[in-house]
C-alpha cells in the first residue's frame, strides 16, 4: 500500500511540472526585483540613510510602486554633516522628512535625462540644481559617484553629500 501511494504521489509531481511546462508557468518561482529600500539595505553603504528614511514613516512610500529617483548619500556623506544637525534631524521627524524627501524625484529620471536638465523638482517641493561640469554630474553641491542603480520602483544615484533644503 505504501508502495502504491509513492508512486501516486510521483505521478501527480510529474504531471504537475508536465502542466506547468506545457502551459509555459515557470517550473520555480521568479524572485521580483528589489526596490529602492531593498537596494540601498542590501548595498550596506546606505545604513544611516536607510534608518533615517525609516524613521521618518519613508520607507514604505519609497517601497511602493513609485517610480522615483533618489539622490542617494553614502555612510560616508552623513558623516561630513555636523552630528548636531544629524541628532536635531532625528529627533524633528517632520524637518528629516523634509531633508530626506529634498533627495527625491518623482518619475525615473536616468543619468542621461539628468545630464539634460538643469533643475529638478523634489518631492520636497523644492528644486535641486544640476550641473555637469568637467564630465561630473553634480546635484547641489553633491557630486554624484555611481548613477544608474536601477530598482524596481526607480532608480538610484549615489551622492558624496547630504542635500540640505535652505
Amino acid at each position: 500500500m505504501r508502495k502504491i501511494m509513492l508512486v501516486a504521489i510521483a505521478a501527480v509531481a510529474v504531471l504537475a511540472v508536465a502542466i506547468g511546462t506545457a502551459t509555459g508557468a515557470p517550473a520555480r518561482p521568479v524572485a521580483k526585483k528589489p526596490n529602492i529600500v531593498q537596494v540601498a539595505s542590501k548595498a550596506g553603504n546606505f545604513k544611516t540613510l536607510v534608518a533615517l528614511v525609516k524613521k521618518a514613516g519613508l520607507a514604505g512610500t519609497l517601497s511602493s510602486k513609485g517610480p522615483f529617483t533618489v539622490f542617494a548619500p553614502t555612510d560616508a556623506a552623513f558623516k561630513k554633516v555636523p552630528k548636531a544637525t544629524l541628532d536635531a534631524l532625528a529627533k524633528d521627524k517632520k524637518k528629516l522628512k523634509a531633508v530626506l524627501l529634498y533627495h527625491v524625484v518623482k518619475g525615473k529620471v536616468p543619468a542621461s535625462k539628468v545630464v539634460t536638465i538643469d533643475s529638478a523638482k523634489t518631492l520636497n517641493g523644492k528644486s535641486v540644481a544640476i550641473e555637469v561640469m568637467d564630465g561630473k554630474v553634480y546635484v547641489n553641491d553633491a557630486q554624484v559617484t555611481t548613477p544608474d542603480v536601477k530598482a524596481r520602483n526607480g532608480i538610484i544615484h549615489v551622492i558624496d553629500t547630504v542635500l540640505i533644503p535652505n
